[in-house]
């Protein structure tokens, strides 16, 4: 039986990520790097560090050691100034019902200063643990943000399920071998087959949760 549920933010929890991908095309383009918003959802769930790398790659290049803060701090500001992210409906009502009976949590690829500030505006005291980019060494599609989560719940990772939009973020909780459920908001449905559960949008995921809420009365 589950215990507990560890979600991904943008994507998941709140409508972000065209803000996102809007500010790191904006901040690529004042590098001389060229990219697309549909590159950026492709790689979605990266930290900081692992979009950069993978871009400069891209473009054959390699960022200087001090690039990654300031590129960060520019990605930062863009976002927070342009930002008019949004709850998907129902999401908010539906955690607030799971929180006495889950332990909940989680797991971004986004900076510690945007993922606290979208849940402290829309999820506040809901979440027992939050982990951002910038608190592991390797983001996702590395198994360390969920297995992080795991460990500030305090639970077996046989206990936890994960909630995923994006393929990065699926493999990184496959990695780490827990069970994934997958919601296409973003991407096609077929670019996340790696997850055990594929649910066709929010009120499908809110059912099947209320389902597992249900199942621990």
């Amino acid at each position: 039986m589950f215990k507990g549920i560890i979600f991904d933010s943008d994507g998941v929890l709140v409508n972000s990520m065209p803000y996102h991908a809007k500010a790191w095309v904006d901040v690529f383009a004042q590098f001389g790097i060229n990219v697309t918003e549909e590159e950026i959802y492709d790689i979605e769930g990266s930290n900081h560090v692992g979009v950069i790398n993978i871009f400069f790659e891209k473009a054959g290049r390699v960022p200087e050691p001090d690039m990654y803060d300031r590129i960060l701090e520019m990605k930062r500001a863009h976002f927070l100034e342009k930002n008019r992210a949004e709850t998907f409906e129902g999401m908010y009502e539906c955690l607030n019902s799971l929180k006495p009976k889950f332990k909940l949590a989680v797991a971004s690829g986004a900076d510690r200063t945007i993922v606290t500030s979208l849940m402290e505006k829309f999820y506040p005291g809901i979440f027992d643990a939050i982990i951002s980019g910038e608190d592991v060494k390797k983001g996702k599609p590395d198994p360390e943000p969920y297995n992080r989560a795991v460990e500030l719940l305090g639970l077996d990772k046989n206990e936890c399920f994960v909630v995923e939009n994006a393929p990065l973020g699926i493999e990184s909780a496959k990695n780490a071998g827990m069970f994934c459920v997958g919601i296409p908001t973003y991407l096609d449905a077929g670019k996340l087959q790696e997850a055990d559960l594929i649910v066709k949008d929010h009120k499908e995921l809110i059912d099947y949760l209320k389902g597992l809420e249900e199942k621990q009365s």
